[in-house]
């Protein structure tokens, strides 16, 4: 077992490393606030523990006309999920397409986050959306707690399936 996440980014190279740890995530929208005056956006997730699938990136290359082996489904020895805490601090403003925040019962999942400008997007699936805007944003994640099994590996739809 791999040791918690405890990660900083405040710039594309370290946003790329924070969406790698994050792929797959699920986000109660209940779990997720704004708090203004602090200029904090905070959410609690329960992450896919990538890290603990190395054999997931050591695919073997392509051989004839077969494509290289994709990293999700190549398998993995142990399949965990961890709660960890993510906060975003520098934001002046958050906007969100197709996402209710009065929805507190809904999960989202989670597909990446990256730095656009002087903001930070998080992606859902399904067309979902946040948007933190603000001057100089420096997100934090956490592990929290203690790993647990689980018997389900994210998986994504072929993009000819799409």
């Amino acid at each position: 077992m791999s040791e918690p996440l405890r990660l900083r980014a405040d710039d594309e190279e370290d946003f790329k490393v924070i969406a790698a740890c994050l792929q797959d995530a699920l986000a109660p929208v209940g779990e997720m606030q704004f708090l203004p005056e602090e200029k904090i956006f905070a959410m609690l997730v329960t992450r896919f523990r990538w890290e603990n699938c190395p054999e997931s990136f050591d695919a073997p290359p392509a051989q004839g006309d077969r494509p290289p082996a994709d990293a999700m489904f190549v398998s993995c020895s142990t399949y965990e999920r961890i709660n960890c805490g993510l906060r975003f601090d520098g934001v002046t403003q958050v906007k969100r397409r197709n996402i209710n925040p009065k929805d507190v019962g809904r999960i989202l999942e989670l597909l990446t986050v990256h730095l656009a400008g002087s903001s930070v997007e998080l992606i859902f699936a399904g067309g979902m959306a946040i948007r933190l805007e603000g001057e100089r944003i420096v997100c934090r994640l956490q592990d929290l707690g203690e790993s647990w099994p689980t018997h389900w590996r994210p998986r994504h739809a072929d993009v000819g399936d799409a």
